[in-house]
């Protein structure tokens, strides 16, 4: 098993549509998948599995039945994912 670091700058400049995921690594019966989104996506659900959302670059809410989600920048400006930088997260409803 390959255990390559994903530069997340250089796969997103591979494509510039958005609301196309690209599968970017896999793990078991998981895939992990690149996208670029803009303005509001249509009401939906998966119940047979969950999802992971990291924001590399701006602010994502999430609409959720009983209240919002909101995810911020969690990503260096190289493009590599920094969990150990100190931020601020909010989850839950915004006013």
């Amino acid at each position: 098993m390959s255990q390559v670091p994903i530069n997340f700058s250089e796969k997103f400049a591979r494509f510039g549509e958005r609301w196309s995921p690209r599968i970017v690594a896999q793990m078991n019966d998981y895939h992990f998948k690149l996208v670029k989104i803009q303005g509001e996506f249509i009401w939906h659900t998966h119940p047979e599995t969950d999802e992971v959302f990291i924001v590399l670059d701006g602010e994502m809410t999430i609409h959720l039945r009983d209240g919002d989600v909101i995810t911020t920048t969690i990503a260096s400006p190289d493009g590599d994912l920094d969990l150990g930088t100190q931020r601020n997260t909010i989850i839950g409803k915004t006013p």
